[in-house]
């Protein structure tokens, strides 16, 4: 008998005969033969120096030594097989990483995540938020929600949600002001800007002036604010600092809550927006991911 530790899988073929009582039955589980079995148990039996298991008619049984080393081993190959099982699955829980910017993920996205979490609560995600998600690197199964035109989005792209804006602001600041009839009323008033430093083009004040043939004056460009992030436009308006162009579907729920409201005409662009690139290679949660994104647009 020498001192090297047991090997586990003579462990896991004795309890197995232990539990079945029969070296057949105990092949059969293990899918191996009933000798290779047999010459396993021997082996053991050998390197222990104790008869472990009596030969019966009619299966076997266990000897006191076997008995002890049962009750023993049996606890500890459980707690094993537990292990495995749990680490498998650990493994085997698939992460998808999703790429988008800051408005999207802030205000669109995340208010809906709980309803593909309850659907599929054994997918993980990873929302990494950027002001420029088409320059980041990224795995060839990661999803990505990008701003732009259909040309920047390339083929297969499927837009989620198209480009409309709107000037918003919060209800207390028309209390003591009327509220803009034009485009050029807003001209003379604080505006709060979304500065890009993206590649992406969308809608600013002054692409929304020269669309609607407005010229702001210089005396009244003072006293505007500008922002590099779209969730911080939308904390700043609705602080009462001035009115910044809302984006439908973006500012949907503050808008039905009465949080902001709608001060002037809007601007729509059908062919930009929010669109959805698939990975080449998509598993089955990519796939549940893209057909929920898609299911959820309006």
């Amino acid at each position: 008998m020498s001192d090297r530790p047991l090997d586990l899988g003579w462990m896991r073929i004795f309890t197995e005969v232990a539990r079945r009582g029969s070296l057949t039955a105990a092949a059969a589980s293990l899918r191996l033969t009933q000798p290779a079995v047999s010459y396993q148990i021997r082996r053991l039996e050998d390197e222990l120096g104790v008869t472990l298991i009596r030969r019966k008619h009619r299966g076997i049984e266990l000897t006191a030594e076997g008995q002890k080393l049962f009750d023993i081993v049996s606890r500890n190959v459980d707690a094993i097989d537990l292990l495995a099982q749990q680490l498998r699955r650990t493994e085997e829980r698939q992460t998808i990483r999703l790429h988008t910017d800051y408005a999207f993920s802030s205000l669109w996205l995340i208010p809906r995540m709980h309803g593909f979490r309850a659907l599929n609560p054994d997918i993980n995600i990873q929302i990494v938020a950027t002001q420029d998600p088409l320059g980041q690197g990224k795995h060839d199964s990661d999803v990505m929600i990008i701003f732009g035109t259909r040309q920047e989005a390339g083929d297969g792209a499927v837009l989620l949600l198209s480009e409309k804006v709107t000037p918003v602001c919060s209800p207390a600041l028309l209390a003591d002001t009327p509220t803009p009839a034009t485009a050029a009323d807003f001209s003379r008033r604080k505006l709060i800007h979304l500065e890009n430093t993206s590649q992406a083009r969308w809608f600013d004040w002054p692409t929304y002036f020269t669309h609607f043939g407005v010229q702001r004056g210089a005396e009244h460009d003072g006293g505007d604010i500008s922002f590099n992030n779209y969730t911080m436009v939308v904390q700043a308006t609705i602080g009462e600092q001035g009115f910044a162009l809302g984006w439908a579907g973006l500012i949907d729920p503050l808008l039905e809550a009465g949080v902001l409201v709608t001060a002037g005409p809007s601007l729509d662009a059908p062919g930009r927006g929010y669109w959805l690139i698939r990975p080449k290679s998509g598993d089955s949660a990519v796939r549940k991911l893209t057909g929920w994104l898609i299911d959820e647009r309006r």
